[in-house]
């Protein structure tokens, strides 16, 4: 059987989940290519698949529906649309390990997705978001981690009242005027390094609990570089102390 008309009731229910009220009333997000649905699987985490009829199916004992064009069109959140939809159960929480990267409503999705790929790329153990950063299940922060978001441990917190339990830890903010350079830093076992917001930097509220400062040394007239471009650097640097 082929869902052909995009009023179809489970079809109205897949497109709520672009909606983050939805994603958290439900605990799930959807992912869109066949790649994201591969590493999604190999997880365990892919709950149900939606395929453009007429397209191979690749996923043993998951409940499958075939769409027309138009429905895949309808549910999809990209211009062009896959054949392949996958809708997830959410990445179960881990423990916090050794390094962890923490994020002060930080906005852009393109950012958030970044940021994730290079913590997985630097062996960061955790990555922390405020309550208040970008929703971790927007379609937009999803395909621009190209799947890492299921590789690596990813919370989201109050950073108030997250900070003041995180014991034994070094917690670094940023700061280009009164900072470290990150090559002058001795890093500890056990850090955190919080990235502030893209155009507000760290709030006041959470800079107090930061114990150092860090900038990353560069030339002269740049003023600044992308929260994502920054976060990217302080973790390599600390990945290759």
């Amino acid at each position: 059987m082929t869902i052909t008309s995009v009023n179809n009731d489970r079809i109205k229910e897949l497109v709520k989940l672009k909606d983050k009220k939805y994603r958290d009333l439900n605990d799930l997000f959807f992912v869109e290519g066949k790649d994201l649905c591969d590493v999604a699987y190999e997880k365990g985490l892919l709950r149900e698949i939606f395929i453009i009829d007429g397209y191979d199916n690749y996923y043993d004992g998951i409940p499958l529906t075939y769409v027309s064009n138009d429905v895949m069109k309808k549910i999809s959140s990209m211009e062009s649309c896959s054949p392949y939809f996958g809708v997830c159960a959410k990445c179960v929480e881990g423990e916090l390990g050794n390094k962890i990267l923490i994020l002060d409503n930080i906005q852009d999705p393109g950012n958030l997705g970044t940021i994730i790929r290079s913590a997985v790329a630097f062996k960061f153990d955790t990555v922390v978001l405020s309550s208040n950063t970008v929703d971790l299940y927007n379609p937009k922060v999803v395909r621009s981690t190209k799947g890492m978001l299921f590789n690596m441990n990813i919370i989201v917190r109050d950073l108030l009242t997250f900070l003041p339990e995180l014991d034994g830890y070094t917690i670094y903010g940023t700061d280009v005027t009164n900072g470290i350079n990150i090559k002058e830093e001795k890093i500890p076992e056990k850090c955190a390094i919080i990235i502030g917001n893209e155009g507000n930097g760290i709030s006041n509220e959470v800079r107090e609990y930061c114990e150092k400062f860090l900038y990353i040394g560069m030339e002269e007239g740049c003023e600044s570089l992308n929260a994502g471009v920054s976060a990217s650097i302080l973790m390599y640097e600390v990945y290759n102390k």
